[in-house]
């Protein structure tokens, strides 16, 4: 059977652009793309919902590979008695399967249930202290892997010794599985961490003036330590909340500490300090790592 000049023309045209396509295909897939999404603080009032699911519906568009929330998911567990925290748990457990991607969470001070004496909550109840999370949402702390970077996300959160209070602070106990599980990590594998308090941030000197002391729970008094045992490895980026400030911190550019803004900017009430709702978009390909803040466009009504 003859094959006409303009059919043999076709099949080498396609065998020269489908290998070309297949190339632009894997370097796409090179690519990890995530959201991380801080200081969300769902509550039924001052439109709160309305607006997480705004911000979702931005995330949704981008189509991330998962979403790393930063913490403050709820506003809040702390001072509150059990009917209300349960209620903001579940709240915020129903609106989040609205986004399209896998969704890893970080603890945050306000998920913690009835540690100020003004909730009313008997220490004794089953669910008190961090134990409402553990049950509602998952633990506290844990890594995963996705492609090739491996995310710490931390617990971030410490009660005083003096009880009914919260301060930032990373116990013993983490401190001994991350020794493990840095003793078992790849050290050219880049690396990134997930706290809601921050391991290092420039927020006090930026409000008070460059000799500012961090007033106690604003930062993780034992982040040294923290990052000491990062030391060999490809620790690159630090994600943190909390503040409800945008700051982007490069170290000897080879360390970056985001710390992301807010969901809720101020409570849902507005700008906080100028800075409007939004969370990070990170993309990471060849090692190198571009973040960027976005407006998801709230505003209130």
């Amino acid at each position: 059977m003859k094959v006409s000049s303009s059919i043999k023309i076709l099949i080498v045209t396609l065998f020269l652009i489908l290998p070309l396509q297949i190339f632009s295909q894997s370097n796409s897939d090179d690519e990890i793309v995530f959201v991380f999404m801080t200081d969300i603080h769902i509550q039924p009032e001052r439109n709160a919902i309305e607006g997480f699911k705004k911000a979702i519906d931005k995330v949704n568009e981008m189509n991330p590979d998962f979403v790393l929330t930063g913490g403050d998911l709820i506003m809040d567990a702390l001072a509150t008695g059990y009917d209300r925290a349960d209620s903001l748990y579940n709240i915020y457990k129903e609106n989040v399967k609205l986004i399209n991607a896998p969704v890893y969470n970080t603890i945050g001070n306000h998920e913690v249930f009835g540690w100020y004496e003004k909730s009313g909550v008997d220490r004794n109840h089953p669910e008190f202290g961090k134990s409402m999370y553990l049950k509602r949402i998952g633990k506290t702390y844990y890594s995963f892997t996705f492609k090739n970077i491996k995310i710490f996300v931390l617990d971030s959160i410490e009660e005083t010794p003096e009880k009914g209070r919260y301060y930032g602070f990373i116990n013993k106990e983490q401190i001994e599985w991350l020794k493990d599980e840095l003793s078992k990590t790849d050290t050219s594998m880049i690396l990134i961490v997930s706290s809601h308090i921050p391991l290092l941030t420039s927020f006090s000197q930026v409000r008070n003036g460059a000799m500012a002391a961090n007033e106690r729970g604003l930062v993780v008094e034992n982040s040294k330590q923290v990052l000491d045992l990062f030391k060999g490895h490809n620790l690159r980026l630090v994600l943190q909340g909390h503040l409800h400030f945008f700051e982007d911190i490069n170290i000897q550019n080879k360390i970056r500490f985001i710390t992301g803004g807010a969901v809720s900017a101020r409570w849902w009430t507005g700008q906080n300090e100028g800075l409007e709702e939004g969370f990070v978009l990170v993309k990471i390909k060849d090692g190198e790592i571009k973040a960027e803040y976005i407006d998801y466009g709230w505003n209130v009504n």
